[in-house]
């Protein structure tokens, strides 16, 4: 299936990186691939560094020591103009874990295991520090897997201290340092940990032997059990937001209370995604099917490396004809069903086994319903058509494959680049220029009109707006794709019954949100910017999670937070049509008499940023004196950093 604004996207890339002298790994190189596997691959990623993507999953990146977490597409703006970026100082955490893995656990079990116990907004403002001996046992390919979940917490970022297993798996690849430089690194790697007594804002102890192989049985990271378990009835919740996202999640995955999690059909299975597509992942994957059948009631069975060097060091092990006899399909490297963005997608209701990292609503396909493990599950799964228990199909030689090399051999970046096109042969049909593509609407002064409340806790991005209106390179013409899961039947028909579909609310500029964690999930820009287009300037709501937060600001949108009781006050606002008005400067809440209703908390720099409009790359580079003496000074005291780089793609 050929998407013309994806070309647009990828060719638009493709030109501007040569335009502007940037390395590229286009589609045919074979070191192309997911971010989040080729950084650390070719050792772009190195202890120390501050790592920051275009997507949520960047946390990946802390299992090397560095501080990596996403950003929106004005931050990212942000860092290519002026290499810096602006924030506040983050929480810190601490998740320490002792003990010993079952067989058959994986560093996927424990992840999901850990957001069953902690939720999916723990991590609200913080970085999670990953610790204790099961971490540090850990191979730097679980490590991943473990740091790439972390955002699946609500944290902006996921981090594990450098050790020899970082070390050893640094050394040598394509753009780490070399000789003297090496020992010099070193050094200072070494001095990246956490000192003994450090106070932390929180800590959480885990025991490995608590940990099963684990499914999610809902639409949230944190709806999980044992794959032994049940799934739950809403009374199981004290919570009242848990039991109304019960609820909800049993109706989406079409699911009845009690159900044994063994007795849950599937029709397609997904190995892949920057959480699991490494070649340990496929390894482990394959150590389940070699020898075996897929069951023949599967619709599809899928495994698509997160590489295209994972993709060729696997192939040298014969690990593509496991899955082929198996009964799989084996693909290039890519992201595929995880975002689900091309053709590999769910059909309505169908139900997938997933090593990937979210099982929102409508996350792989359009009412299609996602159960997230580990690879190995994923394949005991594809075994008998149905969730299965990994440990009834563990190898003999399953206590070996860890001892295998961790990586591929690397090939010389020059020698495995082809050229691709540069030249953007299609135009999306659109009146638009990028030129007037600027959503943001000025100075923020105050607000008034009626209210749209929506009754969701963990409302995500996908939510806001599903990942297939996500494709475009424009800001505008994203409002008739807000909530078009909820907002539009399977054939396109409008929901009557939502209230954005319903006079007058479909006018409304302020949307109320009663449950917590607003806008958790994707990194993507593309949400807000629907807000915006649909004609909304504020959302109220309990919480928020950050990088929304964050994007919100950028564009002019308010994402005020409001207490327990203000929210049940604007409810009754909401349901009564009557108008209030929100003011920023005193961060007060008016009803349509003029009297204070409520008030709302604001981060005082957002505050002003929103108030004057004001240009952050702008007062960035008034800064540049002060960013080259920091330039400078770090080139004396890492002198390695960025000769490495720019010597590596020399190599």
């Amino acid at each position: 299936m050929e998407v013309p604004e994806a070309r647009l996207q990828v060719e638009t890339l493709a030109r501007n990186a040569k335009t502007h002298n940037i390395p590229y790994l286009g589609l045919q190189s074979r070191s192309q691939g997911i971010v989040h596997v080729i950084g650390p691959e070719l050792s772009f990623t190195l202890p120390g560094t501050t790592v920051v993507c275009g997507d949520s999953h960047t946390s990946t990146h802390g299992a090397l020591g560095c501080l990596a977490f996403g950003i929106g597409t004005s931050e990212v703006e942000h860092v290519l103009a002026t290499q810096t970026i602006t924030t506040t100082k983050w929480k810190n955490l601490r998740i320490w874990v002792e003990g010993a893995f079952a067989e058959g656990v994986r560093s996927k079990d424990l992840s999901l295991y850990i957001i069953g116990q902690i939720g999916t907004a723990a991590g609200t403002g913080a970085v999670i520090e990953f610790a204790g001996p099961v971490v540090e046992s850990m191979t730097m390919e679980a490590r991943m897997s473990l740091c790439n979940m972390a955002i699946e917490t609500g944290a902006r970022a996921g981090i594990i201290a450098p050790d020899e297993v970082t070390f050893k798996y640094v050394k040598g690849r394509p753009l780490a340092p070399e000789n003297a430089s090496w020992e010099d690194a070193v050094l200072y790697f070494k001095s990246l940990k956490t000192e003994p007594g450090a106070i932390f804002d929180g800590d959480f102890r885990i025991d490995a032997k608590d940990v099963s192989p684990t499914v999610t049985w809902g639409t949230s990271p944190e709806q999980i059990t044992p794959i032994t378990g049940f799934v739950p009835h809403p009374e199981d919740f004290s919570d009242p937001s848990k039991v109304e996202s019960c609820l909800q999640a049993l109706h989406y995955m079409g699911l009845e209370p009690g159900t044994k999690m063994t007795d849950i059909k599937v029709d397609k299975i997904f190995i892949g995604s920057c959480t699991n597509a490494r070649l340990s992942d496929l390894r482990s994957a394959a150590s389940i099917l070699r020898g075996r059948k897929i069951s023949p009631t599967l619709k599809g069975a899928y495994v698509v490396p997160g590489s295209g060097l994972v993709k060729q060091q696997a192939e040298s092990e014969g690990l593509d004809q496991v899955f082929k006899v198996a009964g799989f399909e084996w693909r290039e490297a890519g992201c595929s069903l995880c975002v689900g963005l091309n053709e590999d997608q769910l059909e309505a209701y169908e139900r997938s086994a997933s090593s990937s990292n979210r099982n929102f609503e409508n996350r792989q396909g359009t009412a299609g319903r996602t159960h997230l493990m580990s690879p190995a599950m994923a394949a005991a799964t594809a075994i008998e058509g149905k969730l299965s228990d990994v440990r009834n199909f563990l190898p003999t030689e399953y206590g070996l494959i860890n001892s295998l090399p961790s990586h591929p051999e690397y090939v010389d970046i020059k020698e495995s680049e082809e050229e691709d096109s540069y030249e953007v042969s299609q135009k999306i049909n659109t009146s638009q220029t990028i030129e007037d593509d600027d959503i943001t609407a000025g100075p923020f002064t105050s607000v008034s009109s009626i209210i749209a409340p929506i009754h969701r806790a963990n409302v995500d991005t996908d939510c806001i707006l599903p990942k297939q209106f996500c494709t475009t390179i424009l800001r505008r013409g994203l409002g008739d794709a807000l909530s078009y899961n909820l907002r539009r039947h399977s054939d396109g028909k409008p929901e009557e019954s939502f209230i954005l579909n319903q006079a007058p609310y479909n006018k409304t500029r302020i949307l109320l949100c009663t449950g917590s964690n607003f806008g958790c999930g994707s990194s993507r820009e593309h949400a807000v910017w629907a807000l915006l287009d649909f004609g909304i300037r504020v959302v109220l709501a309990p919480s928020f999670a950050d990088i929304f937060f964050n994007n919100s600001f950028k564009n002019g949108l308010l994402p005020a937070s409001v207490n327990e009781k203000n929210i049940a006050i604007l409810q009754k606002e909401a349901e009564a049509g009557r108008t209030i008005t929100v003011i920023l400067s005193s961060q007060q809440i008016l009803d349509q008499n003029g009297k204070e209703i409520a008030m709302f908390t604001v981060d005082p720099r957002l505050k002003r940023a929103l108030l004057e409009d004001l240009d952050e790359i702008g007062l960035s580079l008034k800064l540049n004196e002060h960013i080259s003496l920091y330039e400078a000074r770090k080139m004396e005291k890492w002198p390695w950093l960025d000769t490495c780089l720019a010597d590596g793609w020399k190599r």
